[in-house]
């Protein structure tokens, strides 16, 4: 079965407070849920038209696992917090496979 990949691209820059409290919920539901946090921060070079802004990208056993993560309800409850204080670029794919 392939995995499933979260990737979040923050299109705009958020405050440190806000993104504490988001992050003390989010990590945790995300964790219980499967997820397994690969990088996450700012870029160390961008290129062509990348955003110099925070970048996440988290790990699940199915493209379904990570959907599951991002509905459940202690999730919505962490992005209930960023609510209009962030624009960001959401995406779930699948691995590749051989």
């Amino acid at each position: 079965m392939a995995k499933g990949y979260w990737i979040t691209c923050y299109r705009s820059a958020i405050d440190e407070v806000t993104l504490t409290k988001y992050a003390k919920i989010a990590g945790p539901a995300i964790e219980a849920h499967g997820g397994h946090f690969l990088a996450r921060g700012t870029p160390v070079k961008v290129y062509e038209v990348g955003l110099n802004q925070r970048l996440v990208i988290i790990e699940f056993e199915s493209v379904k696992k990570a959907i599951e993560a991002y509905k459940s309800p202690e999730y919505q409850t962490a992005l209930a917090i960023l609510k209009d204080s962030a624009a960001r670029d959401v995406r779930i794919i699948s691995s590749c496979e051989a």
